[in-house]
């Protein structure tokens, strides 16, 4: 099976949340395998969860390096400049000015509003009566709510960054060009923002942010600009994605949505579960290079040679995780890189953490019975984007008579 010439990557298209099945092959032959992805330079595929760890983590492996060289990437456009582009002091000293707002404490002081956030639009849900589309009236109003109000965005703009979005997450929905358009928008628009909290400072993060570059001095006002960008973009997008997912793997796992609706306290676990489980990308992305030669698994990486890693098929890793193919919400313990690892461990994963939770719980507790309107054929999904979710997903509940 080992091949010294690149397969070409990702093996086969996304389909649904299906992980393709040669990542199982990989992980027990060739974990560590030559790919090339539909643009930029060969790279190493790792499929193994210790190994994904490894170059997650491990400082001999720089994201940094990516700007001076073509990295491997699923779109044609090379990605903006930002913190996912930098590697310590730097992407520390960015992370800090924001982590603060994203601590397991602070987070869970936003629980209230999010709650109240999520019955508001399940109330509107009953209110409007079945067949209801969960991406539109709840997926993505809930995250986009929680996010405009902890940056200071105005959520009355939320359909202009929402398609400039895109351009982040594009890898043939939009052309090149469009994705400079769509980044060049976002980026005066956020510019604008700046100015006008600049202008009159209120208690929330892109405030802060101003504070910290006018009065300290701790970052550039493109830094600043970018940071916030990512934010916004990064504090919706997946939560609005995994909330349809969830729902279609519970829907088409009953045993499990049965076990779930009898004990809803097994919500916190049952999302670390689904973070497992959901295989989010459609491949892998965010390259490393290498700095020195590395031993990985059974290969050297040579110095200079960009990594990559697939997080879904180390969440399936079957020397970490038992029947890793089957979903198990009584799963004990986390562990899932789900949220990636190291350095770039999703700064906003314990507020996307209380945002499914709450999501779920809400649903499953409010809308009982919640189900597909039709079947699981008849759910949309995304296409020509970095990230698997449905964009239509019409669902249905008992209601009362």
């Amino acid at each position: 099976m080992p091949t010294t010439a690149p397969r070409q990557y990702p093996f086969s298209d996304a389909d649904r949340l299906n992980l393709d099945p040669f990542y199982a092959e990989l992980r027990r032959q060739e974990p560590v395998s030559r790919v090339q992805l539909p643009y930029g330079e060969a790279a190493w595929l790792v499929t193994r969860y210790e190994d994904a760890k490894v170059v997650l983590a491990d400082p001999r492996f720089s994201r940094a390096a990516v700007l001076d060289r073509d990295e491997p990437r699923m779109s044609p456009s090379v990605p903006p400049p930002g913190i996912l582009s930098m590697d310590p002091p730097d992407h520390t000293r960015l992370r800090r000015l924001v982590a603060k707002a994203f601590t397991h404490r602070r987070v869970e002081r936003l629980r209230p509003r999010v709650q109240e956030i999520a019955d508001g639009l399940v109330d509107r849900m009953i209110a409007t009566g079945a067949p209801v589309d969960l991406v539109e009236e709840f997926a993505l109003p809930l995250p986009i709510t929680v996010i405009c109000e902890l940056l200071g965005v105005p959520y009355a703009d939320r359909a202009d960054f929402r398609r400039w979005s895109d351009a982040f997450l594009s890898t043939t929905k939009l052309t090149p060009d469009e994705v400079s358009d769509y980044m060049a928008r976002m980026h005066a628009y956020m510019a604008g923002l700046v100015e006008t909290h600049r202008a009159a400072p209120a208690d929330d993060l892109i405030s802060a942010l101003i504070e910290a570059r006018d009065d300290h001095d701790r970052l550039s006002e493109d830094e600043m600009i970018r940071l916030a960008m990512g934010i916004l973009v990064a504090g919706h997008e997946t939560t609005a994605s995994q909330i349809p997912n969830f729902a279609y793997v519970l829907f088409t796992h009953p045993d499990q949505l049965a076990a779930l609706r009898a004990d809803l306290d097994n919500v916190p676990g049952a999302v670390e579960e689904l973070m497992r489980f959901v295989p989010l990308g459609v491949g892998a992305a965010f390259a490393r290079y290498a700095l020195e030669d590395v031993e990985l698994g059974d290969v050297t990486v040579r110095a200079g040679e960009p990594v990559v890693v697939n997080g879904a098929s180390a969440n399936r890793d079957e020397s970490v995780f038992d029947s890793p193919e089957e979903l198990d919400l009584g799963r004990a313990g986390g562990g899932h890189l789900g949220f990636g690892h190291g350095p770039h461990h999703c700064l906003g994963a314990q507020l996307a953490r209380l945002e499914l939770q709450v999501a779920l719980r809400t649903l499953l507790e409010r809308l009982p019975g919640l189900r597909f309107a039709g079947g699981p054929d008849d759910v949309v999904w995304k296409q020509g984007m970095l990230v698997r979710g449905p964009s239509l997903l019409e669902v249905t509940w008992d209601r009362d008579e």
